[in-house]
């Protein structure tokens, strides 16, 4: 645990040091379903006022749908970056041995980006802009752990798992001032960890951590952030769970 939680802080450490980049990736979601019916809600947040919103739903007991939409508004005294990006995907999921569960996403996504630069007298020099396209697939894997956290006399489970999404992205119709220029492509692998605490019933707190790492040397479209989330989490009608 304590290499985990070093490699975690290395990662993000990474990610805030990276170079500023077109694209902000939304968190690979990880609903984790294990039978029809039930629904997964999650609402987060990082350090880079970057919110996500996702949700996954059982259609059957092995067949799911899950959508995220991402948005990223900031301004810092060199730019302003406006970013807002949505993903749908198909997924497989089925419950293993152990307290054990997988789960397998395709899907795509797209959206806007636009970067306003300014100099030291707080004066526009460049406009970039375009828009963004992804298609994707996705492995989670997840178990339960054995100890729970204990703090004011209760006992809080601990859910743990990883995931690992490749994605194609395409930065379309781009300019740059208002002109066109050449738009760019890369492939990203986003490794993540995640962790989850029960705080009361369906409700859980959960931290993604993970980073993004780009295959093309590009100049707009790489891979500069990395991937932090902190969040709420709600699964609903829930006739098994993982602590099973």
């Amino acid at each position: 645990m304590k290499h985990l939680l070093r490699l975690t802080f290395l990662l993000v450490l990474a990610g805030l040091t990276g170079c500023a980049s077109l694209y902000f990736p939304p968190p690979p979601h990880a609903p984790m379903l294990t039978h029809q019916g039930e629904f997964y809600g999650a609402v987060s947040t990082n350090q880079h006022t970057n919110y996500a919103l996702q949700g996954a739903y059982g259609l059957t007991n092995h067949l799911a749908v899950a959508g995220t939409f991402s948005s990223l508004h900031r301004k810092k005294t060199d730019r302003t970056e406006d970013i807002d990006f949505a993903e749908a995907s198909l997924g497989y999921f089925t419950r293993l041995p152990d307290k054990r569960v997988l789960e397998v996403y395709v899907g795509g996504g797209g959206g806007g980006t636009q970067r306003i630069e300014r100099n030291d007298e707080q004066l526009t020099t460049r406009k970039l802009n375009g828009s963004l396209s992804k298609v994707f697939a996705q492995v989670n894997y997840a178990r339960k752990k054995r100890e729970n956290i204990h703090l004011f006399n209760r006992d809080f489970p601990l859910t743990y798992g990883a995931a690992l999404r490749m994605s194609y992205m395409q930065l379309n119709n781009f300019k740059i001032d208002g002109l066109a220029a050449p738009g760019e492509s890369n492939l990203f692998l986003e490794p993540i960890t995640f962790t989850r605490t029960q705080i009361a019933g369906p409700v859980q707190l959960q931290i993604i951590s993970g980073q993004i790492f780009g295959l093309r040397n590009n100049k707009y479209l790489k891979a500069a952030n990395s991937v932090f989330q902190v969040g709420i989490v709600i699964n609903l009608d829930k006739n098994t769970t993982l602590d099973e």
